[in-house]
């Protein structure tokens, strides 16, 4: 096992890798940038060490490779965890932790490549055999091969970033004339958000579900699953609340598609956590989307229903330990629900409100609540906005709503506003509690809000 750990993040998630480090009696090193240095979070206080790596900006501090890999062979630190965000799937950062001897905690630099990419992981997972979406077998050179794919696949497609994520460089197209267009507008957003400009082209799915199963390899041809979780309540495909396990797949679509899943892993020689994503069609398919190869911000719902502390298996794992147990050997129990607690006006397009918190208490008599902030902690305007995650685990469905609302009602936060009320709307409304609610519903049930 590692004697110390250098967390090259920040906020919530680096809260969750120190408690975890702490659990395995790993000694932590934080890495922090002056303006969390002076906001001096309660995760900097339970460090054994904290270094400064730069300005308050991510790119005069987080996101400088050379310069966390430095501090944290300066610090004497044999492995580097990095969180989700940041430089969690960066090859580059990967390929220079082991250049220096340093255990990124994560697959190796060749795995994050591969699946970086959509075309290649598309191309990955059809070897590893996994369902992928009707579309263009490479890349698209032009509006008239994007057509002509269209009209063999037919309406509607959509176009997509080849190097693409958070929704940029996504444009749905009903009609020929929309691809004529919209080539060129996605390719522009493209370029801009990735310095990569290349398109690719997948039918669209009508009433799409997004699902998708957490994995965990050893790296030496190994893995499991541990289950699906939903996560379709989502704004311009920023989630917004996920579960598990779906209250759409039955018991033998979670086998078979779980199954699948963890062939797929230990097919790619996966080591660590992962997260292999789908869009389930009205018709009960699941198709592959990506894999996200890092912890995901949603992995306290799989923990909840499986017991297994993910975090620290990917550590575990790291170290060159083995799985946590055999897939005969993972039960999944009961439900969980998470919500994401972002300082954010929902009333205002859902606008950042950084500033600080007079009050933030929530009961954890019956909920897990991972955060790194307290009363009188200020939101910094430079990062995420995530203040916390609010998850409950219960026997059913409906007593993970119950329980969420209750916690809500009883919340006292006072200094920013928050997406709680909005989220509280969301649990109580009848399509949640009936779950119907596709990845397009949030959309409408704003609309319908207003």
């Amino acid at each position: 096992m590692f004697r110390r750990l250098f967390v090259a993040n920040r906020g919530e998630v680096a809260a969750r890798i120190v408690r975890a480090c702490r659990e395995l009696q790993i000694e932590t090193v934080c890495a922090a940038s002056t303006a969390d240095l002076k906001a001096n979070y309660q995760y900097l206080q339970q460090a054994d060490e904290v270094v400064c790596i730069g300005g308050s900006a991510p790119s005069a501090s987080y996101l400088l490779i050379e310069q966390v890999v430095q501090a944290a062979k300066q610090s004497n630190c044999s492995a580097i965890h990095p969180g989700w965000g940041f430089l969690a799937e960066n090859s580059l950062f990967a390929a220079l932790c082991e250049q220096h001897g340093i255990t990124f905690i994560g697959p190796d630099a060749a795995t994050m490549d591969m699946m970086a990419l959509k075309v290649p992981a598309r191309e990955a997972a059809m070897a590893a055999g996994l369902p992928v979406v009707p579309g263009s077998d490479g890349l698209l050179d032009s509006p008239e091969d994007a057509i002509a794919v269209a009209n063999e696949i037919g309406y509607p497609v959509v176009l997509k970033a080849d190097a693409g994520g958070g929704g940029r460089g996504i444009r749905r197209c009903n009609c020929d004339a929309d691809v004529a267009v919209a080539f060129a507008d996605a390719a522009r957003e493209a370029q801009s958000a990735f310095g990569n400009a290349a398109l690719y082209l997948e039918k669209y799915i009508v009433g799409g579900r997004h699902i998708e199963f957490q994995v965990l390899g050893d790296g030496r041809g190994n893995a499991i699953h541990l289950g699906e979780r939903e996560c379709s309540i989502q704004r311009r495909h920023q989630k917004l609340l996920e579960e598990a396990p779906s209250p759409m797949l039955s018991s033998k679509q979670r086998e078979t598609y779980g199954t699948m899943s963890a062939r797929a892993t230990a097919f790619w020689n996966y080591s660590g956590a992962g997260t292999i994503e789908y869009l389930l069609d009205e018709a009960g398919d699941l198709h592959f989307l990506e894999m996200n190869t890092r912890l995901q911000v949603e992995h306290p719902v799989s923990e909840s229903i499986t017991g297994i502390d993910l975090m620290k298996q990917q550590i575990i794992i790291a170290a060159g330990g083995s799985l946590p147990c055999k897939q005969s050997e993972v039960q999944l129990n009961g439900h969980a629900i998470e919500l994401r607690v972002n300082a954010e006006d929902t009333s205002d397009d859902f606008r950042p409100t950084p500033g600080k918190l007079q009050r933030f208490m929530i009961d954890r008599d019956s909920i897990r609540f991972d955060t790194h902030l307290q009363s009188g902690d200020s939101v910094l305007p430079f990062y995420d906005s995530l203040l916390g995650k609010v998850i409950a685990h219960s026997e059913t469905r409906s007593q993970c709503i119950d329980k969420l609302v209750a916690t809500i009602d009883d919340s006292d936060i006072e200094g920013v506003p928050t997406t709680l009320s909005l989220q509280r709307a969301i649990l109580l409304s009848d399509d949640f509690k009936q779950a119907k609610c596709d990845t397009l519903w949030l959309e409408s049930f704003l609309g319908d809000n207003k």
